[in-house]
């Protein structure tokens, strides 16, 4: 089993799949990462040497940031968004979409659960 990132790539599935297991990397960056590590994306995971691993490791550490590193950089934009108080911010704050989209019928992802007020008899 490949462990990429601190995440453990699944076993049998093909690379260029299995990569994007990996937070900050989509399918397109997968297939970069294996161009620029010159692997064959029908190689399975299990089939990968060590060689193999850690020229997909150094591929993507050239390419980009991932995982807790990524996570970090995401949460301070969104702290720095809310102590600005921009309309951006107040609607990460309070739970809403951010981009525009229309909450009077969409959004239960963001806003959660209905809540109804319970009626007394």
């Amino acid at each position: 089993m490949a462990r990429i990132a601190g995440v453990d790539l699944p076993r049998n599935k093909k690379i260029e799949f299995a990569l994007p297991y990996i937070y900050g990397i989509g399918h397109t960056s997968s297939q970069k990462i294996l161009d620029m590590a010159g692997i064959d994306p029908n190689t399975r995971v299990n089939e990968l040497t060590e060689e193999n691993v850690l020229s997909i490791r150094n591929a993507i550490s050239d390419i980009t940031t991932v995982e807790g590193e990524l996570r970090g950089v995401v949460t301070r934009n969104m702290k720095r968004l809310m102590d600005i108080g921009c309309y951006r911010g107040l609607r990460h704050r309070r739970g809403l979409p951010t981009r525009g989209q229309n909450t009077h019928n969409n959004a239960r992802t963001r806003k959660g659960k209905i809540r109804r007020p319970v009626k007394k008899k």
